[in-house]
């Protein structure tokens, strides 16, 4: 992962974009095609969904979403769970401006991205049923399975890790509402059948998505940032991927990660870093890509700009607890790497 000796761009076109799409549909097949029926079928009108996607709207999953599009046959529904919660603290604080008609779950960013980047997949991959379940968590409801999300994440024991499995677990349930595909239409009801979900983990680790990356590279340029990738693809397993698997697998779901592979893996550890992300890239005048999306994870946002996702492809980082508001739910000044009190655990 050595850092470049001379100046280099990532473009659309660039052998590093080609070669993350080829490994990445490996991948994704691999973990999608041959999926057992769901064991209760949908009334016989309706194809039961076998598959689906844990779905922020942010860029690593938006990816998987259109890939999986080029894979599944055109007649495989598949559902995008995407998951708000009622955080009380943010609803006082919009009460406090006077305005009165919130919409508590609609406002929360991962709704308003996952909203967008549904209708880009709907215009770019014509033809699937995607099904969008909006998934609203009420703040009575979270705090009435507090403590069976603490007993699945444990030995995690942090702030941070409660708000993460908060989203995950009630994700995975997969209760929520269908939203319609037109105004016209009302809000259905609705429960997925699908027993394996795809999760975009791994993508920000690998390709340099998380904001202490660019500060690594500001601070001590690429060796900074070398040294900050090798310490979270160190940690991976332990900090989020047996957290993350039992926490889903509670309601009898397969969580599957397409970007942790071990041959994109093994890609991607072995690639130079300028090959994977544009911390010191020279920008190209004129040339949209270029100049519009930013450097964390650019050889991914390339290939969602490829792949006709270029809203998904400018789409900015932002961490699951923030997006779905399970962060800081009673007081903003709790701190990620707090630890949960006795009482709560």
């Amino acid at each position: 992962m050595s850092p470049p000796a001379q100046p280099y761009t990532l473009e659309l076109t660039s052998p590093a974009v080609l070669r993350l799409e080829s490994l990445l549909r490996d991948s994704i097949a691999l973990r999608v095609l041959n999926i057992p029926e769901p064991p209760c079928r949908e009334p016989i009108n309706q194809a039961a969904a076998r598959l689906a996607i844990l779905f922020s709207g942010g860029l690593d999953c938006t990816v998987l979403a259109r890939l999986v599009h080029d894979i599944l046959p055109l007649h495989e529904p598949v559902d995008l769970l995407n998951v708000a919660f009622e955080n009380p603290r943010i609803h006082k604080a919009n009460r406090g401006t006077g305005e009165q008609d919130h919409d508590l779950y609609g406002e929360c960013p991962d709704r308003v991205t996952g909203r967008a980047s549904w209708a880009e997949l709907r215009t770019v991959c014509p033809g699937r049923d995607w099904k969008f379940v909006a998934i609203n968590v009420p703040f009575l409801e979270t705090t009435e399975h507090r403590e069976q999300v603490i007993a699945l994440m444990h030995p995690h024991n942090t702030e941070m890790d409660l708000s993460i499995a908060y989203a995950l677990y009630f994700a995975a349930r997969g209760q929520g509402y269908l939203l319609p595909s037109s105004p016209v239409l009302e809000k259905v009801l609705y429960t997925t059948s699908a027993r394996v979900l795809l999760s975009g983990l791994g993508a920000d680790e690998l390709f340099a998505g998380y904001q202490r990356h660019a500060t690594a590279f500001n601070r001590n340029s690429f060796k900074g940032l070398l040294d900050e990738l090798d310490l979270d693809i160190g940690r991976l397993g332990k900090r989020n991927l047996g957290r993350d698997d039992r926490v889903i697998s509670h309601w009898g779901r397969e969580a599957r990660y397409p970007y942790l592979d071990e041959n994109l893996l093994t890609w991607a550890l072995a690639a130079p870093v300028h090959e994977k992300c544009g911390f010191g890239d020279v920008l190209v005048p004129g040339v949209e890509a270029s100049e519009s999306i930013e450097p964390g994870k650019k050889v991914l946002r390339c290939l969602a700009w490829k792949l006709g996702m270029q809203r998904a492809a400018k789409e900015k980082k932002r961490a699951i607890q923030f997006g779905a508001r399970t962060a800081k739910m009673e007081t903003g000044k709790t701190k990620g790497t707090q630890l949960l009190s006795p009482r709560e655990r």
